[in-house]
């Protein structure tokens, strides 16, 4: 039981029920996002904990990139156990910016905002066109194999891809009861990039 909590939970959000994107969010009203922005968020529960364990007491579980859709801005993530109707699987979403920091999926969030405003922009298409391809969720969190990812996979890739790796060569093994991986990116790597700026914390 322990294996497959840690297994579905790793690198995942912390759900506590399936609300409409009218719910609360924690998303300041006055925050102006951009795209390309990197946004991260805690989740509240036991699942959010077994992720914040893994990452040796980070701050934040979940993370995902902002892109413009059609002239609506998004937050392009890998997720699993987050279905938007029955049958639905575990992939690459684009959900409004209020739905990912709803107050039922995130106790806390971050933005941060990379300093190649052109690497930003190429980035934020790329994870757009991921989406759109509906890619997997990456369960075996195997950087290596693109046809699935998982969310720090995600917007590493698409960064890559622009041109500017946000956490190049910092790579993590994670070794917890049930839980075995290799070479894995977490969410509190990309607080301490080098190209990304804090500009909120909510």
């Amino acid at each position: 039981m322990l294996q497959t909590l840690l297994l579905l939970s790793f690198l995942a959000p912390a759900l506590s029920g399936c609300g409409s994107e009218e719910a609360r969010s924690l998303l300041p009203q006055d925050m102006e996002l951009r795209t390309g922005d990197v946004v991260l968020r805690r989740g509240n529960g036991m699942t959010s904990r077994a992720v914040l364990l893994a990452d040796g007491g980070g701050s934040y579980s979940h993370v995902g990139l902002v892109a413009d859709s059609a002239g609506s801005l998004v937050v392009v993530h890998a997720v699993p156990d987050e279905h938007d109707h029955a049958g639905d699987r575990d992939r690459v979403k684009a959900d409004p910016p209020e739905r990912f920091f709803a107050a039922e999926r995130a106790g806390s969030g971050c933005v941060l905002r990379c300093t190649d405003t052109v690497a930003a922009q190429k980035a934020a298409r790329t994870a757009l066109r991921i989406y759109r391809s509906g890619v997997a969720f990456d369960h075996s969190y195997d950087e290596s194999d693109t046809t699935a990812m998982y969310c720090c996979e995600l917007v590493e890739f698409a960064y890559t891809r622009a041109g500017l790796p946000l956490v190049p060569g910092v790579r993590h093994d994670i070794d917890l009861p049930g839980l075995r991986l290799r070479s894995v990116i977490l969410p509190s790597d990309f607080l301490r990039s080098k190209t990304l700026r804090r500009v909120a914390a909510f």
